[in-house]
C-alpha cells in the first residue's frame, strides 16, 4: 500500500494480477538442551511477490461525427457516367 501511495496509484482502485511464492533459503539456529545436547533449529522463510494494477474506468466513446467522403478526380468521373454507358 505504502508503494502504491508513493506511485501516486489510487489504493482503493487496486486488483491483484499475480502472486507468486518462493521457496528462500533456510535459517541455521540451534537450540540448546539440557546435559550439554544441541539440537537444530530450522525455519522455512518464503519470498512473496504480488502486482497489483489500478482497474481502468470504462469510458463511453464519444458519438462519431459522419465525414464527407473525399472522393479522386477519376472516381467523380466515373460516378458521372450512366450505367450501361448511353447517353
Amino acid at each position: 500500500e505504502s508503494n502504491a501511495e508513493f506511485k501516486n496509484l489510487d489504493t482503493e482502485n487496486l486488483t491483484i494480477t499475480h502472486i507468486q511464492v518462493s521457496m528462500a533459503q533456510q535459517g541455521r539456529r540451534r537450540t540448546f538442551r539440557a546435559h550439554g545436547r544441541v539440537n537444530a533449529y530450522m525455519n522455512c522463510p518464503c519470498h512473496v511477490e504480488m502486482l497489483l494494477e489500478e482497474k481502468e474506468e470504462a469510458v463511453d466513446k464519444p458519438s462519431e461525427e459522419v465525414k464527407a467522403k473525399k472522393f479522386t478526380k477519376k472516381q467523380l468521373a466515373k460516378r458521372r457516367l450512366k450505367v450501361g454507358g448511353d447517353q
